[in-house]
């Protein structure tokens, strides 16, 4: 990984010194892929990761005892937005076949109605939540919370390689 850093570091100053533009590298897919499919694995595993840290953003000011209303609220949207242009992150050929490190399991698709169920049931957790939060209302917050959480937890459980511990 060090080595990783490092030779992406020299990249960057070589594109620099040349006038050369260079990709952001992603941590474990080094620059940004030339090829359809490895863009889109790229771009797919830095939309979950925004999805991610809006979502831990919100968990993060649930546990305050008195969370930033106007965050959530951001927070909320961004989570309806990413959610609402999901289908679009796993276009045909960027799955296990495409020779990318990706954490999609081949079943997003192989079973396609089952992945839209799960998606859809993120779509409309996080359309119901975007209102809520903006609503103010802390109980119905943390209650909405945990409904998105658990259709995220829904999609990862049937289409998203476990995390090793």
């Amino acid at each position: 990984m060090a080595f990783q850093k490092q030779l992406l570091a020299l990249s960057l100053l070589a594109g620099l010194v040349s006038g050369v533009s260079v990709v952001q590298a992603h941590e474990h897919m080094g620059p940004m892929p030339t090829t359809p499919a490895g863009k889109a694995v790229y771009t797919r595993h830095e939309n979950f990761k925004q999805q991610g840290a809006a979502f831990k953003a919100v968990r993060d000011e649930l546990k305050k005892d008195a969370p930033n209303m106007a965050l959530i609220s951001s927070n909320a949207a961004k989570l309806k937005s990413s959610a609402d242009a999901l289908p679009t992150w796993f276009p045909k050929g960027s799955g296990p076949e495409a020779k990318y490190e990706t954490d999609a399991k081949p079943e997003i698709w192989s079973d396609p109605v089952k992945f839209a169920a799960a998606v859809k049931r993120l779509q409309v957790e996080t359309a119901k939540f975007q209102p809520i939060a903006a609503g103010g209302d802390l109980g119905a917050i943390k209650a909405q919370a945990q409904a998105v959480g658990g259709a995220c937890k829904n999609c990862h459980d049937s289409f998203r390689v476990p995390e090793e511990k």
